[in-house]
């Protein structure tokens, strides 16, 4: 077995609003930092697997992500993944 570490965004779709994202674009414009905008706000999740290979850890991630760690009707996810020690 070898060990992989998967770190994997979480992100809004493009076409649904983001209310928390909307909400500091607004707060950048009252710190002076009115030229940040657009503002997604999502979530990075960071994890260790156990796999015989680098292909069946990628599909193990990828069925995580689908089935729990993101909503594929709201979100969309990448990933990385990386051999460890």
């Amino acid at each position: 077995m070898t060990k992989f570490l998967a770190e994997i965004d979480v992100m809004p779709k493009k076409e649904i609003l983001d209310p928390q994202g909307k909400a500091v674009t607004g707060s950048m414009k009252n710190l002076g930092l009115s030229e940040i905008h657009n503002i997604r706000i999502g979530k990075h999740i960071s994890l260790e697997i156990d796999a015989d290979s680098e292909e069946i850890a990628n599909a193990k991630v990828d069925e995580a992500c689908k089935n729990l760690l993101a909503n594929l009707i709201m979100e969309s996810y990448s990933f990385k993944l990386e051999k460890i020690a």
